[in-house]
This record gives C-alpha cells, structure tokens and sequence, in this order.
C-alpha cells in the first residue's frame, strides 16, 4: 500500500508562474523527500513550449545542480531531440516527483532509489501547476513511473510506447495537452546492452511527437 502524505499544494502559490514555483518548491515538506534531496527541482525550458517531456525524478546531478535532465540521461535526451527534428531549447523538460530519492552511494555519487507511489501523488500539485502554465500541445512521458502518473498503475512502457492518445480523462489538468506519447526514459537507454537499437527507438518516437506538433 502507497504511503499517505500530505501532498504538495499547500505550498504551490495561489498565482503561479515558472519562477515563483521554483522558489516556492524549495520549502516544500509534502513527502518525506525533501529531508534528504539537496534542493527541490522544478522543471525548465520555454515556457510557450508546445511539447513537454516527462521524467521520473531529478538524479543526482540534477539534485545538486537545481536543474533538470543536465546529467548523462539529459545530455543523450539532447541528441536524441536534435536527432528527430527538435530543437532541445524549444521543449519543457520536468519530472513528475521533484525531490530526489536516493539509497547508499557508489564513490560520490548516490543511488538513485524509484520513487514509490504516494510521492508520485504528493508531487501531483506542482505537476498540474506546470501544465497550466506551459499549456503544451503534447507530452512524452519518458519511462514507466512518469507513465503510472499518467495513466496508472497498470501502464506498461513496452506496451504503449511511440502511441501517441490523447490525454487522459483520469488525469484532469487544466488547459490540457491534447495528447501524450509513452517512450522508454533516457537513463534505461544508457543501461542496456543494446544500447545503439534502443537510442534508435528513442528516437523514433520522438520523431512521431515532433510530426504532431
């Protein structure tokens, strides 16, 4: 069972913008999250941006530097964008937990440990308030946890990915993308051994979402 916490919206602002959320995040206790992870990290990109993609949690050097997607899964995501016809600037880049979750290390650097559940749901209220502001026109949801947010417990990556659907009513937002695209996340690309055939498939999909943009 899913631990309870109490969620994030008490400390999302009553009128929000890009950078009053960034700063709003860092006093953010919503989870347990926050007593561990360095900073609170939102999303960043254009904020006219027509598409967003959608992670997991900030890593290790995302939780140091305060940014987004800037360690190595960040810099093939870049490639991979340049790759199937996007300019990498011109998207939204954020995660659906905001904190980062870790357990031990190996040298300097600490485990990324997945995020259960109820963090998942505490985070939501930033999420939404992302969305809103950004007003996308489609989302790629990158890996399975951004995937569960979405579209729930049952979602399976290897069987919707590259499907572009429109957004789901189970997950109401205000102003909502007109469609989401389920692809692999960047960092299961850097693990497998096949590494060439899967960047190729990232890619691939990410040339079905720039068609519909």
């Amino acid at each position: 069972m899913a631990i309870k916490h109490p969620g994030a919206e008490r400390w999302v602002p009553d009128d929000p913008s890009l950078p009053r959320l960034r700063e709003a995040v860092q006093g953010c206790e919503g989870c347990d999250l926050y007593r561990e992870a360095t900073q609170g990290v939102m999303g960043d990109g254009s904020p006219k941006a027509a598409l967003v993609l959608l992670g997991e949690q900030p890593g290790d050097q995302e939780d140091r530097a305060g940014e987004p997607f800037v360690g190595p899964a960040g810099k093939l995501l870049d490639r991979a964008l340049e790759d199937a016809g996007i300019e990498p600037d011109s998207v939204f880049r954020t995660n659906v937990v905001k904190h980062f979750r870790w357990s031990g290390t190996r040298g300097k650097q600490r485990i990324h440990k997945t995020p259960g559940r109820g963090h998942v749901e505490a985070c939501r209220p930033w999420l939404e308030a992302e969305l809103a502001l950004v007003r996308p026109t489609g989302v790629v949801v990158l890996g399975g946890t951004a995937g569960k947010a979405v579209f729930g417990s049952s979602f399976r990556v290897g069987d919707a990915r590259g499907k572009p659907v429109d957004w789901p009513d189970t997950y109401p937002v205000a102003h909502p993308p007109a469609w989401v695209l389920p692809t692999t996340h960047p960092s299961a690309v850097l693990r497998t051994e096949q590494r060439e055939e899967a960047y190729d498939a990232l890619v691939a999909d990410l040339r079905i979402a720039a068609a519909r943009l």
